[in-house]
């Protein structure tokens, strides 16, 4: 149970998963995940504290116990208070986001006036909270029954079950069978297809589960309809009329989104969550490419989302930045900026790259610790920083680029 879950079990292995599942949603199962979640927040060793455990509550509860407990702890983080009241194997943990992200996209699936959703593929059933707790009612249905067993227990203990139908379902087929505008007699639907196999990521949307073909399908079929995707889709791969939305937390992309026609509201959109506070930027066309330019006295990064979006050029309107490289999203201007777009650095030297003058460089500031940045070279950061490393009791970050097509290093100050 919990690590121990295969990717791909069989027909007896899932079977046996679910017994356990249903077993630990008694109150002799409760009884257990407590014990075990007690046993491992006082800090037991694993061997001794499944020992023990065993002998408290038996065997067979004692081993799934404690893998879903160590699946909750590693929750907490993200869901919160719920974390101790869900179930989830190592696997749908690791495909769960944030919940407050499926919120969101709840919400906004929702506000054009539909009240029921079919998720396709529910997993461990986050999503299907999250439209459940939106006031949607929610068939969910996934071909595994793993799947279906989590969903069913956790929109239980959530007090949820009324609005919720967990059936076996498989999407291909579901999606073939649409009419209407709506989906196994939803009006809007979710689909989140699995784009991981044995462990690798499958990086051509054909070989995803369900492949590319039924994405286009539900998005034409269904246009009260959301579906993730991967944040390196090609933008040549977004159907007409859909919305792509690329979505990055604290600095990092967590997502991407395709939006069916009736949800839809521009062309592109990338989104950044920082501190709580959400900001979006849209383009309703193409916005081309910013103009290059030398660099100047501040540094911008460019937020991941609005890179994956293709909207930089935007964020270079907004701050009267050029790019540093026709071919390289690092952006520069006269002035500090006060944006979600970008992280900003003061740049205090910039040169041809050159490891022993750059060390001597860094020597004769003072500088001991490096923090390496870079793009569009082949240098790995932590090699770099290890060897630039130094006595002195300076900070400084170092920025490894093209400018102009040629190597370059911009030495800089700790981020603005």
């Amino acid at each position: 149970m919990g690590d121990a879950v295969p990717v791909h079990p069989s027909e007896d292995q899932a079977a046996d998963t679910v017994r356990q599942l249903r077993a630990l949603a008694t109150s002799e199962g409760a009884v257990a995940l407590a014990r075990a979640a007690e046993l491992l927040d006082a800090g037991s060793d694993p061997v001794a504290g499944l020992t023990r455990l065993r002998a408290e509550v038996g065997t067979d509860l004692a081993g799934p116990a404690w893998g879903i407990a160590r699946q909750r702890r590693k929750a907490r983080s993200t869901f919160g208070a719920d974390a101790d009241r869900l179930l989830f194997t190592a696997d749908t943990l690791e495909q769960a986001g944030r919940p407050e992200l499926a919120a969101r996209r709840a919400a906004r699936l929702l506000a054009g006036g539909a009240d029921s959703v079919a998720d396709l593929g529910c997993a461990a059933g986050t999503d299907t909270i999250a439209l459940a707790r939106a006031g949607a009612r929610v068939l969910a249905v996934d071909v595994d029954p793993v799947a279906r067993a989590l969903t069913a227990a956790n929109v239980a203990a959530l007090d949820l079950a009324d609005d919720v139908w967990v059936l076996p379902g498989d999407a291909v087929e579901l999606v073939a069978a649409a009419r209407g505008g709506e989906i196994a007699g939803c009006a809007a639907a979710v689909l989140d297809p699995a784009r991981r196999a044995d462990g690798r990521r499958l990086l051509d949307p054909d070989t995803w589960s369900p492949p590319w073909a039924t994405v286009v399908a539900l998005l034409e079929k269904v246009p009260t309809s959301v579906v993730k995707v991967a944040p390196g889709l090609d933008h040549d791969r977004v159907p007409a009329g859909v919305e792509a939305e690329w979505v990055s937390v604290g600095g990092s992309i967590v997502e991407a989104l395709l939006w069916g026609p009736a949800v839809a509201t521009t062309w592109r959109r990338a989104t950044t969550v920082r501190d709580g506070v959400v900001s979006e930027l849209t383009a309703d066309a193409d916005p081309g490419r910013a103009a290059a330019g030398p660099v100047r006295g501040w540094l911008h990064e460019p937020d991941p989302a609005v890179i994956r979006s293709g909207l930089v050029a935007l964020v270079a309107e907004e701050l009267e930045a050029t790019l540093v490289d026709p071919t390289i999203a690092y952006l520069t201007s006269d002035q500090a900026a006060d944006s979600p777009w970008v992280t900003s650095y003061r740049v205090d030297e910039v040169l041809p790259f050159n490891l022993k003058k750059l060390k001597a460089l860094l020597r004769t500031r003072g500088v001991g610790r490096v923090v390496v940045k870079k793009r569009g070279s082949p240098i790995e950061p932590e090699t770099l920083s290890r060897q630039l490393r130094g006595a002195g009791s300076g900070t400084a970050t170092v920025v490894v680029t093209r400018v102009a097509g040629a190597p370059t290093v911009l030495v800089c100050d700790v981020v603005a």
